[in-house]
């Protein structure tokens, strides 16, 4: 409830959009802010989300493409519009080679007639 106020304060105050910080940790203010506010809503995955994934991601011990994507994926279905990351370039370069893989052409069945 005390990020619900302080939120309406800010915007009270003049905020021209809501930003939420640190966004893994507070997704359920994420998911709030959306459902009562009408504004902009950003989330910034702050430095040291990023460097967990990274860290976590050189000593093999997880998948950090898939945790990446994961993660910010998390945090748009949570509600945010914007997300700000660290994982930007990253995240864009999986995203294109997924929607890569999409494009391809499918390659029809012998049996197959156009």
């Amino acid at each position: 409830r005390e990020a619900m106020t302080e939120i309406a304060i800010d915007l009270e105050e003049g905020a021209d959009l809501i930003i939420v910080k640190p966004a893994l940790a507070y997704l359920d203010v994420i998911r709030q802010a959306r459902d009562e506010f009408s504004m902009p809503l950003l989330a910034y995955n702050v430095s040291g989300e990023y460097a967990m994934i990274k860290a976590a991601g050189r000593l093999g011990w997880i998948d950090e493409r898939w945790v990446t994507l994961e993660t910010l994926t998390a945090i748009k279905r949570a509600g945010a519009g914007r997300i700000i990351t660290y994982h930007a370039k990253e995240a864009a370069r999986w995203l294109d080679e997924e929607l890569a893989d999409v494009r391809r052409p499918v390659v029809a069945s012998a049996g197959w007639r156009g």
